[in-house]
């Protein structure tokens, strides 16, 4: 009986000190701390398509309330999935007819199997189809803020090599196509910012959420961009990530003009927040993930405490904190950020909260804890704009999950 007793405490020292050493070396401290909900650590300082038209839609029916289960008072299970990746959370309060009012969070998101649209009010606890109009293999989905419309892209073709981003309002009506084989999309603002590339080059343009009076706001002889918005009158570009490519990032004015933020770093990912004022920007060297934060405004980088890929991550609407998904000891054999994209490695993720404005990190949820030891390879997150749930997608199994902070 001793000698399993004696492994046992072995194997629990043994993980106390390699949490340790992470703290010691990534934290700037040397003070060991071991990851639990609540801990926090100081940061340092420093035109329209050809495609066809999905099938029509039919009346809404709403789902039985079994549909998402409940794991504890806290976390929720919306969906098995797999669910498309792009989700919005939104604020959904009610009012009754004596005046009082119930606060509530809607979360909208769309089925990948048959594109069906889908609506779950955390608090009240059910999930309503909002939309069954047809629209098979979406890709990518891309909310606006509000809610209140999608823009999905699916491909098509004989060699599935056309774009197609087909939008349509929450109850499945007022569809239409934008131009296809777009390479960028974003709508994070009240306007609908696209990215169009060829062999020649780049150009985006900014129009209604329609996609009427297009202009352009900037282009660039560089083809193999990202770009989106980072604030009203901004925006952020950089090089398309690969581990074996040093990539760079730049702020775009409302001129055109670019300016250089970060790089040359190979894996280059960065993610603005929406006030533009900061953004994250990871990168890796030899198989080492690194995690910084750029003040736009100097370029100064502040190395932050725990590491992951910048597209696992999602601003506060505020910009004061974001929210990531920090894998737990990932390997280093493998080349990110592209193995990561192409699902040759999966991450065993915790939530964890950077506060900019009060330059700490800490930690949110730890999914094994609460799941019976359930890995979390976490994307796709989303926060409503007073931070009372987060929602992610798992991509191990592409289900859906809301967690109230």
């Amino acid at each position: 009986m001793r000698r399993p007793i004696i492994i046992a405490v072995s194997a629990l020292a043994l993980l106390v000190v390699g949490i340790g050493a992470y703290w010691y070396f990534f934290s700037g401290s040397s003070v060991a701390v071991t990851p639990s909900v609540g801990t926090s650590t100081s940061l340092p300082s420093a035109g329209q398509g050809s495609a066809q038209t999905p099938a029509a839609q039919n009346p809404a029916v709403a789902l039985p309330s079994a549909a998402a289960e409940k794991v504890n008072s806290r976390l929720v299970e919306i969906a098995a999935g797999p669910i498309v990746p792009g989700l919005v959370a939104v604020d959904a309060s009610s009012t009754n007819s004596t005046g009082s009012s119930t606060p509530d969070i809607a979360i909208s998101f769309i089925e990948r199997q048959s594109g069906n649209l889908y609506r779950y009010l955390v608090r009240a606890g059910t999930l309503t189809r909002t939309s069954n109009k047809t629209i098979p293999g979406i890709e990518d989905a891309y909310w606006l803020p509000d809610g209140s419309r999608v823009y999905a892209q699916y491909l098509s073709g004989s060699d599935f090599s056309t774009v197609n981003t087909y939008s349509l309002a929450a109850d499945g009506s007022n569809g239409f196509f934008l131009p296809q084989n777009l390479a960028g999309l974003d709508t994070a603002l009240t306007s609908l910012f696209t990215l169009a590339s060829d062999a020649n080059g780049s150009s985006a343009n900014v129009s209604r959420t329609d996609g009427t009076k297009p202009a352009q706001v900037f282009s660039t002889p560089l083809s193999a961009i990202r770009a989106s918005f980072a604030g009203a009158k901004q925006y952020l570009v950089f090089t398309k990530p690969s581990a074996s490519l040093a990539g760079n990032a730049y702020l775009v004015n409302s001129s055109g003009a670019f300016s250089h933020i970060a790089g040359p770093l190979y894996g280059l990912v960065a993610l603005a927040s929406p006030d533009g004022k900061w953004a994250l920007v990871s990168y890796a060297t030899s198989g080492t993930m690194h995690l910084e934060l750029v003040n736009t405004s100097d370029d100064s980088a502040t190395q932050l405490p725990v590491a992951t890929i910048a597209d696992t991550c999602v601003w506060a609407p505020d910009s004061s904190a974001a929210y990531c998904g920090i894998p737990v000891s990932p390997d280093a054999s493998y080349a990110y950020p592209d193995d990561w994209y192409q699902g040759a490695v999966h991450f065993n993720d915790r939530i964890w909260k950077i506060d900019v404005t009060g330059r700490f990190a800490s930690l949110v949820l730890d999914f094994g804890t609460q799941t019976n030891g359930g890995a979390l390879d976490a994307t796709a997150l989303a926060v409503d704009k007073n931070q009372q749930v987060l929602t992610f997608v798992n991509k191990n199994d592409g289900s859906l999950w809301a967690y109230s902070l």
